[in-house]
């Protein structure tokens, strides 16, 4: 089994770290749960997708000039790409919401 790492490696380890790669990293997650929001099902909240594209929206532009422009513009295309599967799964749910007629 292997040791847990020092005190003095998990510095070394965080002095490495970069705030942009950080970020860049949770955004990439954001676009992932944001997507699993819409998900039919008992997990579905297109609120939380919302703020999914909204944290996307704000928080992307930050990293500009820091992270590679490519990763930006992916960013970019799947928060748009977000903001229709938002769009489409609130449709979805106002016409299932509709009474019928």
């Amino acid at each position: 089994m292997a040791e847990p790492p020092t005190e003095d490696e998990l510095r070394e380890a965080v002095a490495r770290l970069r705030v942009g790669d950080l970020l860049a990293q949770t955004l990439v997650s954001v676009v992932s749960l944001g997507y699993a929001k819409l998900e039919p099902g008992d997990g579905r909240d297109p609120e939380q997708a919302r703020l999914a594209i909204e944290a996307i929206r704000a928080l992307a532009p930050l990293l500009e000039g820091s992270t590679d422009e490519a990763l930006l513009r992916d960013l970019e295309s799947a928060r748009a790409s977000l903001q229709l599967a938002y769009a489409r799964a609130v449709d979805e749910d106002r016409r299932a919401d509709e009474p019928a007629g």
